[in-house]
């Protein structure tokens, strides 16, 4: 979920996610090309927390060996140590009802991710290659205004007019510029 949340991937491209595709030391997860739904290879640079989330995943498949004997080449795998996870519906549904949030999809992430970067002043085209979007319109789908986006252009403007023109209103500012016409 947390790769899903930060990168904006898609379920499938994280199911099915194998070792070789991740490099440890450099902090990198590759998806080469032919393994995204767009073809497109794509590289996601982890930070901390996704890189605890890669070493934790590591030692368990360490202890999976140790178990049974077998090294599994993906990098999630299902509670029972014998697979990659398929299927965690039940789970899932669980889970977004414990949070408070039932009726939540995966796919909700990928939303959060692609309007995180853009509020973060990730460049959208750089946002658009993490996740993995090739259309700027179909980017835009995702990248959803809310009203805490709203408040936040309102707070920026007053705040920019307050700065050109010393008093953040229209009335201060119709009144400087009189000033400066006289």
């Amino acid at each position: 979920m947390t790769i899903a949340y930060k990168e904006g991937w898609r379920l499938e491209e994280i199911e099915t996610l194998t070792w070789d595709q991740v490099d440890r030391k450099l902090g990198i997860i590759r998806l080469e090309p032919g393994e995204t739904k767009n073809d497109d290879a794509r590289v996601a640079y982890l930070d901390d927390e996704e890189k605890e989330i890669i070493a934790e995943q590591w030692e368990l498949r360490k202890r999976v060996f140790n178990q049974r004997g077998e090294l599994l080449p993906w990098v999630f795998i299902n509670r029972y140590g014998s697979d990659r996870i398929k299927q965690f519906h039940k789970s899932w549904k669980q889970a977004c009802e414990t949070a408070g949030a039932p009726g939540m999809i995966f796919r909700d992430f990928r939303r959060s991710a692609v309007r995180n970067m853009v509020r973060a002043g990730v460049p959208e085209n750089v946002a658009m290659k993490i996740s993995g979007h090739k259309t700027r319109s179909v980017f835009e789908r995702y990248n959803i205004v809310n009203d805490a986006d709203l408040i936040e252009a309102a707070k920026k403007r007053a705040s920019y007019l307050d700065k050109i023109s010393g008093a953040g209103t229209i009335s201060g500012t119709i009144v400087k510029i009189k000033r400066k016409r006289d």
